[in-house]
């Protein structure tokens, strides 16, 4: 079978299915990963496909989401490098921060972040996000709260009207948020209205956002619009995002860090 073939077939698998697999494919079509990489590469070029972790979903599926395993794989050094950039951002400055206050958004870029703040930071810490509060329940300095709500699986975030009325209450220094798409036309995107509602709360609870998202995200758009890439102060980002495109940001009036 030639590729044109081949990737034509693989088209229609994404229109039945909404998604399509690398190892299924090579399996189906007796040919290696690689190729299959390849086709599916050219597919998402073409604007068919969308490339996703371990394969691809079909274009226009703004409301796929993958679960918080899947996600936490995906760009994993970039996530890690922009979490220790942000560490600068603490109150406090890089010695893990001192007698400030930040919101944690749920997201895995957020957990890594968690993760790298120092058992002896002192910090008021709000998050509605379980696996980031997991990471700093152990943490003597700091005075955790954790939001509650109904919890999304897919995220394992807390979302509606407790989680709103909580962050209603808020006025943190810093805000780390987190987005599933981010552009300069598209805004700040998630493919959940429930998680967009509370992220556009975040964004008010707090004097300063600062957007963690690794370049793979640059581009993205999703069904659930939450803000403008002009509410964020500065965007920690890893350098697959091109000098050009960050200079683009920067002079709409966000900063940028590529990590």
């Amino acid at each position: 079978m030639y590729a044109p073939e081949r990737q034509q077939e693989i088209l229609r698998l994404a229109r039945e299915g909404g998604r399509v697999d690398v190892l299924s494919l090579a399996e189906e079509f007796q040919v290696t990963a690689e190729t299959v990489r390849r086709d599916l590469k050219a597919l998402d070029r073409a604007g068919l496909v969308r490339r996703v972790h371990g394969g691809a979903i079909l274009a226009g599926r703004l409301d796929f989401e993958p679960d918080l395993a899947e996600r936490d794989t995906v760009a994993a050094d970039e996530k890690q490098r922009i979490a220790r950039a942000a560490l600068a951002e603490l109150p406090g400055g890089d010695n893990g921060g001192t007698h400030g206050s930040v919101i944690l958004d749920a997201g895995t870029t957020a957990a890594r972040l968690a993760a790298e703040i120092p058992l002896e930071a002192e910090l008021t810490v709000v998050t509605h996000g379980l696996p980031v509060a997991a990471r700093l329940a152990d943490h003597p300095g700091l005075t955790l709260h954790l939001v509650g709500g109904r919890i999304r699986h897919r995220t394992r975030a807390a979302v509606d009207d407790w989680a709103l009325r909580a962050y209603r209450e808020i006025n943190a220094d810093v805000l780390f948020l987190a987005t599933n798409g981010f552009s300069a036309d598209g805004g700040l995107t998630t493919p959940d209205l429930a998680e967009a509602a509370v992220k556009r709360a975040l964004i008010r609870a707090a004097r300063r956002v600062v957007l963690l998202a690794d370049s793979a995200k640059f581009g993205q758009q999703h069904f659930a619009r939450f803000g403008e890439l002009s509410d964020v102060d500065l965007l920690i980002t890893d350098t697959g995002l091109s000098p050009d495109d960050a200079l683009a940001i920067e002079r709409a009036g966000t900063e940028v860090v590529r990590a």
